[in-house]
């Protein structure tokens, strides 16, 4: 699920960020630093952005939202944290991708059943949950999601 450039986490390559045009520098620093703590999975630092105003839905420059980079890092807590403020647990990226598909894809099992039991859809996004779980056979994802 990684892309030409960017690294697996959705995020822009050492080196490879350019400037918005229109785009404040310190306002893309910010974002860039929350987007890095979902990564990293700061659960806390993050959550206290997020309860101060900061949409839990902000994505970056492929479309991948907070959720998705704490759910395709392997971050149960983060990803629970940010569902539990409102973010919307099938908001695919710009490919099309689910947190849900990208959980699968990695193997989080703990991410994977906090995003199905806050009622994320396998059938979501592209490829699906459930196509991504039967192209690694990851058998007991597909009985999770009832397939």
């Amino acid at each position: 699920m990684s892309g030409h450039g960017h690294d697996e986490a959705g995020g822009p390559q050492a080196g490879s960020r350019e400037p918005r045009e229109g785009v404040d520098p310190e306002v893309l620093e910010f974002a860039q630093m929350l987007f890095q703590l979902a990564r990293d999975g700061e659960t806390e630092r993050l959550a206290a952005f997020v309860d101060a105003g900061v949409t839990p839905d902000l994505t970056n420059e492929r479309g991948d939202a907070l959720l998705m980079l704490a759910a395709y890092n392997g971050h149960p807590a983060t990803v629970r944290a940010l569902v539990a403020r409102g973010a919307t647990v099938d908001r695919a990226n710009d490919r099309g991708q689910t947190p849900l598909a990208g959980a699968v894809f990695k193997g989080y099992g703990e991410v994977v059943r906090v995003l199905f039991e806050a009622g994320a859809d396998p059938y979501a996004g592209t490829p699906t949950a459930v196509d991504t779980a039967r192209m690694f056979e990851k058998d007991a994802f597909l009985e999770l999601f009832g397939v």
